[in-house]
């Protein structure tokens, strides 16, 4: 004798019995009688709803954001980066899903006080700047840049200025 634990069925709305879908006589429950085909459209919207973000994809965006929110990054910064992902995987692209990654972060205490060279400019300096973690979706490692209040206001870059 088999089990029938994973075997789909349903509940009858009428009866409140479970109900085998593979015992439906022509879409009604065979106890009472009553149609199920309403409850059978709404398990293909969840079926079709599960289809298109199934668990791996979850756990791998609850891991991501978990390991970028540690790090201080901002929760709308990690979901627009997720998002544009996904969009990048449902159009189709198939380079790699080289997603670039470039999301501001904020110091850390001790991370204050030490000195800092500009990624743009060059520049040293101990005082203001922003840190950015930068990298792809593809690489295990991101890398942490800082950039100097002057560079980070320009795309271009700063004047050497001595701080």
């Amino acid at each position: 004798m088999t089990s029938r634990i994973h075997a789909p069925h349903t509940t009858c709305p009428s009866c409140k019995e479970e109900v085998y879908l593979d015992e439906l006589v022509g879409g009604r429950c065979p106890l009472c009688g009553c149609s199920l085909e309403k409850s059978e459209a709404e398990d293909a919207e969840f079926d079709e709803f599960i289809g298109r973000s199934d668990l791996s994809w979850m756990v791998f965006q609850y891991f991501f954001f978990k390991k970028l929110d540690r790090l201080g990054a901002h929760p709308v910064q990690i979901m627009q980066l997720i998002s544009r992902y996904e969009e990048q995987l449902s159009a189709g692209e198939k380079r790699g899903g080289q997603v670039p990654v470039n999301i501001e972060i904020p110091f850390r205490l001790f991370e204050r006080i030490l000195p800092k060279k500009c990624a743009v400019c060059g520049v040293r300096f101990i005082r203001g700047g922003k840190k950015y973690l930068s990298g792809s979706l593809r690489s295990q490692a991101f890398g942490v840049r800082h950039v100097c209040d002057g560079c980070a206001g320009s795309e271009e870059g700063c004047e050497d200025t001595d701080e």
